[in-house]
């Protein structure tokens, strides 16, 4: 008999767990004895701060990033044997979404593993509905070209998807390069697209404003080395 992977969220950034994430979450979290997550040392802070202070010495971690080999991710599916469930964590919001736990998930389904998502904060999702942009019809396309030739096409295409289908495409960033990107976008799209900046999301210094290119060009506004998500509009 194999175990359980559970997808558990993260907060979003320096935010109390009970504050974004449900109770029987953080219960579930109390009797799950091992994890594969991003980054071990951000884990075993953000399991302190979600109730394990005192016990993390009792857990075990395996790292999966974007480093980790094929092979080694393979070998996790042992840790499933004789019912052992398994928590799935990324650095920040929901793993497997533009997160390399989703080749766990994906190896989990091979081996007939039931997969069980947790409820927290989800940037992309908490960004469109707060956008005032098209929620019917939208596309996540993540991280997008960082040489700005390749970039600036990138965008150009992106504002052509969403003025023919109506859509809204939604973009993240590595922070450090947030204005980089924005200073791009205001560049390359139309004065009248709506572009729109949630940075900070869940946390106290949040910003969310959605404005016309044109009237981003005026504002003069800088993002900074937040987490950010974009959101375009044509």
């Amino acid at each position: 008999m194999k175990g359980k992977l559970y997808l558990i969220p993260t907060t979003l950034g320096e935010t109390d767990p009970r504050e974004v994430i449900p109770a029987p979450t953080l219960e579930l979290i109390q009797k799950i004895k091992v994890f594969v997550v991003e980054d071990v040392r951000s884990a075993r802070r953000f399991l302190s701060k979600a109730g394990l202070k005192g016990s993390i010495s009792d857990l075990e971690f395996f790292e999966l990033s974007e480093h980790t080999e094929r092979k080694t991710i393979e070998e996790y599916i042992q840790l499933f044997d004789n019912q052992q469930d398994v928590g799935l964590l990324s650095e920040a919001g929901l793993p497997a979404v533009a997160d390399p736990g989703a080749l766990l998930v994906e190896l989990a389904h091979k081996n007939n593993i039931e997969v069980v998502p947790q409820v927290g904060p989800s940037s992309l999702m908490m960004a469109l509905m707060s956008s005032g942009l098209n929620g019917q019809s939208f596309a996540f396309v993540g991280y997008i070209p960082v040489k700005t030739a390749e970039r600036v096409a990138k965008i150009s295409q992106l504002e052509k998807n969403s003025k023919l289908l109506g859509q809204t495409q939604i973009i993240i960033e590595t922070p450090y390069r947030n204005d980089s990107l924005l200073s791009d976008i205001l560049k390359t799209c139309h004065p009248q697209t709506r572009l729109t900046i949630a940075a900070d999301i869940t946390l106290p210094t949040s910003t969310i404003k959605t404005k016309s290119i044109s009237e981003w060009k005026r504002s003069n506004f800088s993002i900074g080395k937040r987490p950010c998500v974009f959101l375009i509009l044509a």
